[in-house]
């Protein structure tokens, strides 16, 4: 199994069992009507299934991670919409990893959330990361081996990035399908990168890779040639850009056609 599509084994210790009324998260969440019309067109159950703390996991924790909650939601369909995540994001003040159920397959899926710097009520939210669907009954891993709460969280959490990053980069020139593996060159030699700096490279990838195709849509929508010449160096630009990022080789990046 690869790291994207792992589900883990949460301890028995740490199970919490309780369904939360969809109110609940509009309450804390501040939620308006159309919030509220996502929750109850796209979610079924929300289930706060575990609680991964010092007391049931014999970790301790550090001052950005005390805690770290498991949910697990039951989807009415197959899509779900990011906002719905981050509302319940907001509404808890701890890390979250959340479980994504629908037609006998499930997902993690997580944002990285930290304490914010300028004020410590508030909390700071990046962007989800998703691993692969993978069957109800399919088998589940321990949990990472980890020092403390903190560790434990970016041991969650580096996979998703790590798949979610993969999946924006373009496949080798072999065609046989293998996830490319994303190079990351720490600022010094030898030094440790972070999860923080892992997450702002996807982010920056996933943004470049937009880009290079909002151009292309503008060059396939534009007739006159001058135009579509200037237009043609400046998604050459982007894709030299989304190369950099992602240290792909030339003849693996994103073509016009």
């Amino acid at each position: 199994m690869n790291a994207s599509g792992t589900l883990y084994d949460w301890p028995r210790a740490a199970a919490f069992g309780r369904v939360i009324p969809k109110n609940r998260i509009y309450d804390h969440a501040g939620a308006n009507a159309a919030l509220k019309d996502l929750f109850v067109r796209e979610v079924d159950q929300i289930h706060w299934s575990h609680k991964l703390a010092p007391e049931t996991i014999n970790l301790a924790p550090t001052k950005q991670v005390a805690e770290i909650q498991v949910f697990r939601l039951r989807q009415r369909g197959a899509a779900l919409a990011w906002d719905v995540l981050r509302a319940i994001d907001r509404a808890i003040p701890f890390p979250l990893i959340f479980e994504l159920a629908h037609g006998g397959k499930v997902r993690l899926a997580a944002a990285y959330k930290r304490p914010s710097e300028s004020d410590s009520t508030k909390w700071v939210l990046g962007d989800y990361f998703a691993g692969d669907w993978l069957p109800e009954d399919a088998a589940r891993t321990a949990l990472p081996v980890a020092l403390n709460m903190g560790a434990l969280y970016e041991r969650l959490l580096e996979p998703l990035v790590a798949a979610q990053t993969a999946r924006l980069i373009p496949g080798p020139v072999t065609g046989f399908g293998e996830a490319p593996q994303v190079p990351f060159t720490p600022a010094r030699p030898g030094e440790a990168v972070s999860l923080a700096a892992r997450i702002a490279q996807a982010e920056a990838i996933k943004a470049q890779t937009r880009e290079v195709e909002r151009i292309k849509a503008r060059l396939g929508r534009e007739k006159q040639f001058n135009k579509r010449v200037a237009i043609n160096a400046e998604l050459r630009a982007a894709k030299q850009e989304l190369e950099r990022l992602t240290g792909a080789h030339p003849r693996a990046a994103v073509t016009d056609d």
